[in-house]
């Protein structure tokens, strides 16, 4: 496990179950974790649980006044956040032809302007520092497409060409931008599913079985380490060869 002892991680949507699981990891690395997410209950109990090297911040990215202030804290403790995890993630899944125009405006706000906002916000102090990782998790489905989900596959999609633009332009000051890119892993949204739906995506999976959410944060853990230092651009999939790209 790396030692990131003194490094400060801003993460999104921590208290779903794959921020939860990153939160664990990087505070049991020694990092300092800013947690946000919508519920303040969640919140409180995932700091209880993680200890004093944490603080929260409630925060609906759908909600401006929430994201603008989760943006100004960010511009306060810039020489502080080492490390963004863009975590947070909704769905308002439709078909295309019957999306609402704000089905899709809310999708695409907080899963791509989001991390557009947030990346722009904690950059100053990683380039003055000269240092600094940000992650971006997508999704299989940035790549494969899904139905009744064009509005979440474009942002998933998106965010992964955020990560390589804005890769090129700051891996000079020794800054890494890397996405993720989960299959089916094992949350409340997977353990909503019918046994029909499981056994059906389940048979897609050569590996035979959903991840776990230790599976994406042992993947970042690797990517904010010195370690991968040389590594940025790029996508990690993580989805028991669901799809081989």
């Amino acid at each position: 496990m790396p030692n990131l002892l003194g490094k400060t991680a801003l993460i999104t949507g921590a208290t779903g179950g794959i921020g939860c699981a990153i939160a664990r990891a990087l505070s049991g690395s020694g990092v300092k974790v800013l947690l946000t997410g919508t519920s303040s209950d969640k919140l409180n109990n995932l700091a209880r649980e993680i200890g004093s090297n944490c603080s929260t911040i409630k925060c609906d990215l759908t909600i401006n006044d929430d994201l603008n202030a989760l943006l100004k804290i960010c511009e306060e403790q810039a020489n502080g956040v080492d490390i963004l995890i863009n975590n947070a993630g909704i769905t308002q899944d439709n078909l295309l032809v019957r999306m609402k125009d704000h089905e899709w405006e809310n999708v695409i706000d907080v899963n791509l302007s989001s991390n557009f906002k947030l990346s722009k916000a904690c950059l100053r102090g990683m380039m003055k520092k000269r240092s600094g990782r940000i992650i971006n998790i997508s999704s299989i489905v940035g790549f494969t497409g899904n139905s009744g989900q064009s509005n979440y596959s474009a942002s998933k999609a998106g965010i992964i060409a955020l990560a390589k633009s804005l890769a090129q332009e700051v891996a000079s000051r020794g800054i890494t931008v890397n996405s993720i890119a989960p299959g089916f892993i094992s949350t409340a949204m997977t353990d909503a599913l019918t046994k029909k739906q499981r056994e059906s995506i389940l048979s897609s999976i050569p590996a035979g079985r959903f991840g776990v959410v230790e599976d994406i944060a042992s993947c970042v853990l690797f990517l904010v380490s010195d370690e991968a230092s040389y590594i940025t651009g790029q996508t990690l999939h993580i989805n028991g060869g669901m799809a081989m790209i």
